[in-house]
């Protein structure tokens, strides 16, 4: 049986290179925003989760997180609102994720080697998690997909 994967990205790059090179072993599904990834998680069971962090290729209304506070904290700038939630989406879907009572591993996408403060928090706070960065590979992926599902498994 394969291990089911959500995939939650804006684009279609990393659902597009997971079929091709680890279909063999995982099955994948693919939401485009924060609210399909609830939606699809209401209607089926997954294994694990891999979350991109940038979604700057959604429209603002599936934008994830607390418009409100981030345009008064920017000063009444909507647009560097909308920038700021884009860059840190893939945060605030987890959250979304987690506050819906879903605690399936994550897989982030993103590179948190240059922010260890971060990231430390991020795990105490939504374990179990790994990442990736953006450019790793197909064998790079497999490998973490399977250890986040084995440490899961323990």
């Amino acid at each position: 049986m394969k291990t089911t994967v959500l995939i939650v990205e804006d684009g279609h790059e990393y659902i597009d290179r997971a079929e091709q090179f680890l279909s063999d072993e995982f099955e994948f599904t693919r939401a485009g925003n924060g609210g399909e990834a609830l939606d699809l998680l209401r209607e089926s069971a997954f294994d694990l989760i891999y979350l991109d962090m940038n979604f700057n290729r959604v429209g603002a209304h599936h934008l994830l997180g607390p418009w409100e506070q981030l345009t008064a904290r920017f000063g009444g700038d909507q647009e560097q609102s909308r920038g700021f939630l884009e860059t840190h989406q893939g945060v605030y879907v987890l959250s979304a994720l987690r506050e819906a009572g879903h605690v399936l591993p994550v897989l982030f996408s993103y590179d948190f080697s240059a922010e260890p403060k971060r990231w430390a928090h991020l795990s105490d706070r939504y374990a179990p998690l790994a990442y990736l960065s953006d450019n790793e590979g197909p064998d790079e992926v497999r490998k973490a997909l399977r250890a986040l599902s084995v440490a899961v498994l323990q």
